[in-house]
């Protein structure tokens, strides 16, 4: 089909088939759920890591350090192992449903039983005094199981999205597919983000109408974790029906890249490493990955400092970060409607480059009105806000901006990256990309701060650290953008290799022969 089929609003709003929409509807349905769980998600885990006792902000940079990272390379090599045993069916049942029985045991066992489980408050204050080099590290040991919770979370999103979502679109997407669907993919999903942001504002508010003998928090966590147990359950029950009746239609997909899969031997852990790291490609997607991990956790973690502050209570810390979620999700469709059309007008290279440049635009402004504010000028009176609000709204705007065209361009192009890869590195090369390459980023970023907060030791803020970090984050984005560019040149090759060895059937050529512009990253007809 012919992407020029679509005119008009059609083909600014909608350019799906009719008969497509028994294969796209439930793609985007599984990404709305997955996305919708993935923002209760992140919003939850920071409420209970800052405001923990003895913690606050700068304990996350130790928790993505020494808790996230190793997490993920366990699990990576869980993955792969799994991989080669199970089908692509049954690996998606196996590695998501952990997921769900933990988060429904931390919101109705764990949590509400924490002061049995967790260190005295004077226990982790003593130790905190004898130990000021690890004064932020304590608390992710004293409170294990908010720690175990973030853990969990923050994979979610490699983990769920990334790998099990992103995998199996690949695998059942054409090329020619890929350039109409996945703008609309993240489109739909990101409704998940509208979905999620009301409903944490909602539970919060409902808890902070409690009697004042009741744990507010625990049944807002309560709530929170059962509306993620059940988006996840809908999940797999939509990734069933699909294998059931989209997998069996020759109309909508046809298993050749499974056929392939099963010709090839199978390659160990070993093996599979050595692979990713002699392939230069997968190298820089791999570069990509890190640089936005690095660059937005060195963000996160000042501007998540100045939140505590100026919100100390949990029901209203976690009722913010759910506004902040709504916001971030109706910025996050209107420029998937822009930039949908970006990919599908112009080339990859423009639509890839525009994160990078986001977030060194954004972060360079937030990163300036923190340090003016620790020096008190004339931010302090600004509208009658004070200068902790005046970064906090700072910030509030450039990750609402920053991750908006992470969502709408950035996992859209990183993707369509992967289409032309054979199918074991689109697997297993993926894997390590996402899982270990997406945590690495952020843990870059937290060894960074985790660092400079160690060597300092006691109470040190990261806010007072701006004048290091915001010129870091400015050269990863510079480093980014350049990679960009190295990785076009490799995209528009393959791409090209693909479409010239690709057997294609007499009306499959009619259809190529009709196209004005065929997916090519430079735009070249």
């Amino acid at each position: 089909m012919s992407n020029n089929d679509f005119k008009g609003l059609r083909g600014i709003l909608w350019p799906v088939h009719a008969f497509e929409l028994k294969k796209f509807l439930p793609m985007g349905f599984m990404m709305m759920c997955i996305l919708f769980n993935y923002t209760i998600l992140r919003d939850t885990k920071d409420t209970l890591v800052v405001n923990a006792p003895c913690s606050g902000a700068e304990s996350l940079s130790f928790l993505k350090l020494y808790g996230v990272t190793p997490f993920a390379i366990i699990f990576m090599i869980i993955f792969v192992k799994l991989a080669n045993v199970l089908s692509r069916e049954r690996l998606f049942y196996t590695v998501l449903a952990p997921f769900l029985v933990f988060f429904g045991i931390f919101g109705f066992i764990l949590y509400p039983n924490r002061e049995l489980f967790h260190m005295s408050l004077a226990t982790m204050q003593g130790l905190q005094a004898d130990f000021p080099n690890l004064y932020w590290f304590i608390p992710v040991i004293g409170n294990w199981s908010f720690s175990l919770f973030y853990i969990l979370s923050e994979l979610w999103g490699s983990v769920v999205l990334s790998m099990l979502f992103w995998q199996f679109a690949n695998q059942i997407t054409k090329i020619v597919e890929a350039k109409r669907f996945y703008g609309l993919f993240g489109m739909i999903g990101n409704i998940g983000l509208l979905l999620s942001g009301p409903t944490i504002m909602a539970s919060a508010t409902f808890a902070k109408t409690l009697p004042k003998d009741i744990d507010a928090f625990g049944v807002n966590l309560k709530i929170l974790t059962s509306a993620v147990v059940i988006a996840g359950i809908l999940v797999m029950v939509t990734y069933r029906w699909m294998n059931k009746n989209v997998l069996t239609d020759p109309s909508l997909y046809t298993p050749d890249e499974v056929t392939q899969k099963k010709s090839k031997p199978k390659l160990s852990l070993g093996q599979s490493f050595a692979y990713i790291m002699k392939n230069p490609y997968l190298g820089m997607i791999a570069i990509i990955v890190l640089s936005y991990g690095v660059a937005i956790n060195l963000v996160e973690g000042v501007w998540k400092g100045q939140i505590k502050i100026a919100f100390p209570d949990m029901n209203d810390y976690n009722h913010f970060m759910g506004q902040f979620s709504t916001w971030t999700g109706a910025i996050t469709i209107l420029l998937m409607v822009i930039g949908n059309n970006i990919l599908r007008r112009l080339s990859w290279l423009n639509a890839a480059v525009i994160t990078p440049i986001m977030l060194l635009v954004t972060s360079a402004i937030f990163f300036f009105t923190v340090w003016s504010g620790m020096k008190s000028t004339p931010f302090a009176p600004l509208m009658g806000v004070t200068v902790v609000m005046v970064a906090v709204i700072v910030g509030q705007i450039q990750n609402v901006l920053s991750k908006g065209t992470k969502y709408s361009l950035f996992d859209s192009t990183k993707q369509m990256a992967y289409i032309p890869l054979d199918p074991e590195a689109k697997v297993k090369g993926q894997a390590a990309v996402e899982v270990v390459g997406g945590r690495a980023g952020k843990s870059g970023g937290a060894a960074v701060q985790s660092t400079l907060l160690a060597v300092i030791g006691g109470n040190v803020s990261l806010a007072s650290l701006t004048y290091i970090l915001g010129p870091l984050v400015i050269g990863i984005c510079l480093v980014w953008t350049v990679t960009v560019f190295a990785l076009n040149r490799r995209f528009t090759k393959l791409v090209a290799e693909k479409k010239d060895t690709a057997p294609r059937s007499s009306a499959e050529t009619v259809t190529v022969k009709e196209e004005k512009a065929p997916l090519t990253p430079n735009g070249a007809k």
